[in-house]
């Protein structure tokens, strides 16, 4: 993608004028026009530039959200739900103006069934403050894309992160969702029970739209067992090829990790100076393992010998809760740790995800070739699944190297589908990706554009994402 392919959509003006007057009405201080509120509202997390709203709304329910749809659907102005903006592709830039709905006053848990490990919240509830809720329960929710995002956001974009590789992605652990669509309606996908062959599975059709096709308002969620024992520790490796190899083993061999994290050479540096971290300046696996006290230890000890096989150790792995958690603190601060490697620099998150048969041969012709372009773009993965990211580093407002950057992005996704992969692992088609879909996709997109007519055919759902002209 490149910042001259954003998609454009059309400016409504006249429509815009009376639905800011409408809802001004109709909703009183939950409005607002304020311009740095609107710009808070559009996408800064990356370099992609901001497209603001003309106005913010704040529902308190499904029925607010339900008429602020229903106003914007009468005058074609479009819709934008917005989470928590951590997302990365420019999913709540408004590149048509328009209405942002900010779910945060939406954060109710609406039903704990702790017999039948699920729950159902309200869109708004972010991740960290659902398990803050379960924590007396004995439960939680394990999805942790890293950032404290809303579980609306996480259904909307398919979140995953570092949980994935053991209690897979959100598509996985969403029983069901209601949704506002286009027209106003209110629709529940499902029920809590595990399974069903009911029709056509509109929960997953939902799920990774990305607010194209319905605006989530909330979601019956699986939970977990929180462990009896968890361990956890770091691995360096002479090389990342050594380090793949011993993923690859480790999953093949049924260890069941619940994290198996890899940060490359460049990134494990910026996390020693950013986090202060004792370890070695080389690529490194983060582990981590549940179970009981006995068979962490015993996964913990099967592993550094897989490692070892690979040139791989010492594996220092602990058992102290505190210890664990500064070692995943520093995981989750790469980004912030990266971004110290170029002081005034932006940033460009990418990821894409392969066959794990390939990860190695990704991985590597990658690191050549940022080496070749001359980037300082740290690597890290969740390479249980065949998912990596890579942060690349650049001048926003010198066009040559911005060029640079969004060439070796183009280079990046090539080389994953020529693998069998996907151009996105994790964060989603946005504005970012919408250049690689249907080089990933084919013929399938022309029948995304059927659901998406169908379903909005006025457009107004989160315009100029996800679908090329």
């Amino acid at each position: 993608m490149a910042l001259s392919d954003l998609k454009p959509v059309e400016r409504n003006a006249a429509g815009v004028e009376i639905v800011l007057g409408v809802l001004k009405q109709r909703l009183g201080d939950r409005f607002s026009t304020n311009r740095s509120l609107c710009e808070q509202h559009a996408h800064t997390t990356t370099y992609i530039p901001m497209q603001t709203p003309d106005g913010v709304a704040f529902p308190d329910t499904a029925e607010d959200v339900q008429d602020i749809v229903r106003i914007c659907g009468t005058y074609r102005v479009p819709v934008i739900a917005f989470g928590a903006g951590t997302s990365l592709e420019g999913h709540v830039n408004a590149p048509g103006g328009g209405v942002a709905i900010d779910t945060s006053r939406m954060k109710r848990v609406l039903a704990v069934n702790a017999d039948d490990l699920d729950c159902t919240v309200e869109a708004g509830l972010t991740r960290e403050e659902l398990n803050q809720h379960l924590r007396d329960t004995g439960l939680f929710f394990p999805i942790d894309p890293g950032a404290n995002a809303t579980l609306g956001g996480m259904a909307a974009t398919r979140a995953s992160g570092t949980n994935a590789v053991r209690y897979g992605t959100m598509k996985d652990n969403v029983l069901s969702l209601t949704a506002v669509m286009a027209d106003g309606s209110i629709v529940t996908t499902g029920r809590r029970a595990r399974k069903s062959s009911a029709g056509y599975d509109l929960t997953r059709l939902l799920i990774g739209s990305e607010g194209t096709l319905g605006i989530i308002v909330s979601l019956t969620l699986k939970l977990h067992g929180i462990p009896q024992a968890i361990s956890g520790g770091v691995c360096p490796f002479l090389s990342v090829e050594q380090a793949c190899r011993a993923v690859i083993a480790t999953i093949q061999m049924g260890i069941p990790v619940a994290r198996i994290e890899l940060v490359n050479a460049l990134q494990m540096r910026a996390m020693i100076n950013y986090s202060k971290l004792d370890y070695p300046e080389g690529p490194c696996l983060f582990l981590e393992f549940h179970g009981s006290d006995a068979a962490v230890a015993e996964q913990a000890e099967s592993f550094g010998d897989i490692a070892a096989e690979y040139g791989g150790g010492p594996f220092l792995w602990t058992s102290v809760a505190e210890e664990r958690s500064r070692l995943w603190k520093a995981r989750h601060d790469a980004y912030w740790a990266s971004m110290e490697l170029r002081p005034g620099a932006r940033a460009l998150s990418t990821d894409v995800c392969v066959p794990i048969s390939r990860l190695a041969e990704c991985i590597a012709e990658t690191e050549s070739d940022i080496a070749e372009t001359g980037l300082i773009a740290p690597i890290v993965g969740h390479v249980g699944d065949g998912n990596f990211h890579v942060l690349a580093l650049m001048d926003a407002a010198d066009h040559s190297e911005v060029a640079r950057v969004e060439a070796f992005v183009a280079r990046l996704n090539a080389r994953a589908l020529r693998m069998d992969g996907t151009c996105t692992g994790e964060h989603g088609v946005g504005q970012g990706k919408i250049g690689f879909l249907e080089q990933e996709n084919g013929r399938g997109v022309h029948f995304m554009r059927l659901i998406k007519q169908a379903l909005d055919p006025q457009g107004i759902l989160n315009p100029g994402k996800i679908l090329p002209d």
